[in-house]
């Protein structure tokens, strides 16, 4: 189960390079429900996500179920996606209470936009966040912010952020 809540951002944070990343390529196969599949440094991963039934409420809420791929299984299926690959640098930014801000810096058509995702245990966890400083509107609603919708768009100016 995937419990989680995304945020715009003011500010990057400092020192971002000093953190974890994950230089990632990612496309969809099908968007109802979403199958995708994703590069992630040198791991490659099939990845079937459904949120039929699942409260929406305080945060995005889906089933997962992730299964390794081959990096030519990876490839043979690129050309089978839906729309565009999306590029991103995603730094993993240790936060208290093991919590982790994936905050996700893309590229390519996508250039110039950045957000952060943060993942609870539970629902209340995700209703009682505390958000840092330097994070901006809770956009886990907002559909421009979903990646499946993102793998549709030409260019940022498409996106009409304010």
């Amino acid at each position: 189960m995937e419990i989680e809540r995304k945020f715009r951002i003011i500010r990057l944070p400092e020192n971002l390079e000093s953190y974890k990343k994950k230089v990632i390529k990612q496309g969809y196969l099908c968007s109802s429900p979403v199958i995708r599949i994703r590069q992630s440094n040198e791991r490659y991963i099939l990845t079937y996500k459904n949120r039929k039934g699942l409260s929406q409420e305080h945060a995005l809420q889906c089933q997962e179920v992730e299964v390794d791929l081959t990096k030519e299984a990876f490839e043979h299926l690129i050309p089978k996606v839906d729309h565009n690959l999306i590029e991103k640098t995603r730094y993993l930014i240790p936060m208290e209470n093991d919590l982790t801000i994936e905050l996700d810096v893309f590229e390519g058509k996508l250039s110039g936009l950045y957000f952060a995702e943060v993942e609870f245990k539970s629902e209340e966890d995700a209703k009682n966040f505390k958000k840092p400083d330097w994070f901006g509107a809770d956009v886990s609603a907002d559909r421009r912010f979903r990646n499946t919708f993102l793998s549709t768009v030409e260019n940022i100016e498409e996106l009409k952020l304010d």
